[in-house]
């Protein structure tokens, strides 16, 4: 097994993630088989009790753990099959051990960050490694110098030791910014980072340098001298327009074959990242753009709803349509708002998931206008629920009809906590998460879209549509395009006198990617499309 590191300086938010999505993507151009895990030096066991505003979206995968929003970049690049073992926190090794120590497992000994922290760290990123994989990649949250991290930084330099230098490849993600007073780009912070990981032990053999120009061969040659890393492993990550070319700009700095040759690597195929390129493409060349709303309550920080913009991209990849999305507060909205909506050239609405009563009034709003206008419509997870609230008020004549997770005590509540949640007091990783099938009505429009009678997507919720209240919708127009194999909950719902107007309980953001974009983002993109 073969092992890359990827840390970060300087700054956060360098991409180190999509770094190491890009890496993966690379490796995988060449026909290896490769692994990808985030190692995050916070406390909490998971992200998922953690506000959108402090983390950005939880990523949910097929085995249902709530994980960090770099997995999903990791899953859209790749073809890595992740799963709880692919995101390891700080609160996760510590609970480990602590639990192990109760049990007597350690024999008496007093527990310490070295061995026992770093111990377990090690058996955790060997444990993912399975015997078909090439190379995993292993991304350390967090920046150098961060108190946080220095026990997992501990660990990948020990690993080092254990299994040899020729198994083990460190890449540095570092800022090389520049400064428009002097016009010039300065490379000290980069000095100054890589200095530090040079004091724990490890010595980058790669540096991407992010930066928002390409560096020259002289500022290279000085990075080269400082860091003592080959100048030709000083590596310009500029800025991209895309972040699907950033795969394709690190391979004209010849990143791959640096990473083959000093990992000795075989390559399996001749290069082929012929789809993403075509895909990519498509989307550049596009001459016209569809201006999707998207209504939340987390838009200020946009890496909360990640997986749902790209989603966006990538059935724009797929329609050969360019995507801009306008974002706008729910708390916000009035119905003031619709005379400015009639006046702006939006071409699509969608709602993503959410949790809590605030801007809720906003969003049921929103999905009433977008019905009585025959705007195409996208509710997902929370927004789907918004728009059967909206449905069963306003068509139903349900005044008031409400949710139990807003008003526990409304007349109609037309969604309803599931069964099995009501006797669950934690909160952590205890909502109905991960893969469930769901079996699709014939002669529908969601069946237009997957063009199969059976389809398995993630969950991340408490509540459901109420049953009792499904003839009664049925009756005046809606249509459950799609349930619960044995019936009982309700997954997707659809107008059946509207253009596009779809609502699904799942959450398809999570199984998108530029190679194989979601049907229902494709479709609904299509639409908006159509209204042109």
């Amino acid at each position: 097994m073969k092992y890359i590191f990827i840390t970060g300086g300087v700054v956060s938010s360098l991409g180190k993630g999509l770094a190491s999505a890009a890496i993966g993507c690379l490796l995988e151009g060449w026909g290896l088989k490769v692994n990808l895990m985030k190692l995050d030096p916070y406390i909490n066991v998971d992200p998922g009790t953690m506000n959108p505003f402090q983390h950005g979206e939880v990523y949910v995968t097929e085995d249902g753990a709530e994980t960090d929003l770099d997995l999903g970049h990791y899953e859209r690049f790749t073809h890595a099959k992740l799963t709880a073992k692919n995101n390891i926190t700080c609160g996760k090794i510590y609970h480990s051990v602590i639990e192990k120590e109760r049990r007597g497992d350690y024999l008496g000994q007093t527990i310490q960050v070295i061995p026992h922290i770093t111990n377990e760290i090690k058996d955790r990123i060997s444990n993912v490694s399975g015997e078909d994989i090439d190379v995993t990649l292993c991304e350390i949250g967090g920046t150098v110098g961060d108190i946080e991290s220095l026990p997992f930084l501990e660990a990948i330099r020990q690993i080092k030791l254990d299994i040899g230098a020729e198994y083990v490849l460190y890449i540095h993600v570092t800022l090389v910014p520049y400064i428009p007073a002097a016009e010039e780009l300065k490379t000290k912070p980069t000095q100054h980072s890589v200095n530090k990981l040079r004091e724990i032990g490890i010595q980058p053999d790669i540096l991407l340098c992010r930066t928002d120009r390409e560096l020259s061969y002289e500022l290279k040659s000085k990075i080269s001298l400082f860091c003592n890393v080959p100048k030709e492993a000083v590596i310009t990550a500029r800025d991209v327009d895309s972040i699907y070319r950033v795969p394709f700009l690190f391979r004209e700095e010849s990143l791959d074959r640096i990473i083959i040759d000093k990992l000795g690597l075989e390559e399996t195929q001749p290069f082929n990242l012929d789809t993403l390129f075509k895909a990519v493409q498509n989307y550049k060349e596009a001459n016209k753009s569809v201006n999707i709303l998207i209504v939340g309550k987390y838009i200020n920080l946009r890496d909360a709803y990640k997986s749902i913009s790209e989603s966006l991209v990538h059935a724009g990849m797929a329609n050969k349509i360019k995507i801009n999305i306008i974002w706008l507060d729910s708390e916000k909205i009035t119905k003031v708002a619709w005379e400015v909506w009639d006046q702006a050239k939006v071409d699509g609405i969608l709602i993503p998931g959410g949790f809590g009563d605030r801007g809720i009034e906003g969003k049921i709003l929103t999905a009433q206008y977008a019905r009585e206008r025959n705007m195409p419509f996208f509710g997902i997870c929370l927004g789907m629920q918004c728009a059967v609230i909206e449905y069963a008020r306003n068509v139903l004549g349900l005044e008031n009809a409400h949710s139990m997770e807003f008003d526990s005590s409304t007349k109609y509540p037309v969604i309803h906590i599931m069964n099995d949640q009501k006797i669950i007091r934690k909160k952590g990783g205890t909502m109905r998460l991960g893969a469930y099938p769901c079996v699709i009505t014939p002669k529908t429009k969601v069946f237009a879209a997957y063009k199969v009678s059976q389809i398995i997507e993630r969950h991340r919720h408490r509540f459901e549509v109420n049953n009792r209240y499904i003839k009664k919708c049925e009756k005046s127009g809606m249509i459950i395009s799609g349930k619960s194999p044995d019936g009982k909950l309700v997954e997707i719902i659809e107008l059946k006198k509207h253009p596009w107007y779809i609502g699904c309980q799942f959450h398809p953001e999570f199984k998108s990617s530029p190679v194989s974009p979601h049907p229902l983002f494709v479709d609904f993109i299509k639409a908006a499309k159509d209204k042109l």
